[in-house]
C-alpha cells in the first residue's frame, strides 16, 4: 500500500515537471516537442492516479482485516 502511494507521489512530481516544461516558453522549441511533453505529462499523471487508486484499494482491504488494522495503527505515516 505504501509503495503504491510512494510511486504515485514520484510520478505526480515527474508529471508536473513535464507539464511545467510544456508551458514555459522557450526560443527553439518546436510544436512537436510541446506535444510530446504534454503527452508525457498526461501519461505520468494518469499512471499516478492509477497508483493512488491501487493504494487506496489495498488500504481498504487492510482495514477489513484485524491484522491489517493493527498494522495500520502501528505504522507511522510521513
Amino acid at each position: 500500500m505504501s509503495d503504491y502511494r510512494n510511486f504515485g507521489i514520484v510520478l505526480l512530481a515527474v508529471g508536473s515537471l513535464f507539464f511545467l516544461g510544456s508551458i514555459i516558453p522557450s526560443d527553439g522549441q518546436v510544436m512537436v516537442d510541446k506535444y510530446i511533453s504534454v503527452a508525457a505529462s498526461s501519461a505520468f499523471l494518469l499512471i499516478s492516479i492509477g497508483f493512488f487508486a491501487l493504494s487506496k484499494r489495498y488500504r481498504n482491504k487492510l482495514i477489513e482485516t484485524e491484522e491489517g488494522l493493527e498494522y495500520l495503527m502501528n505504522q507511522k505515516r510521513p
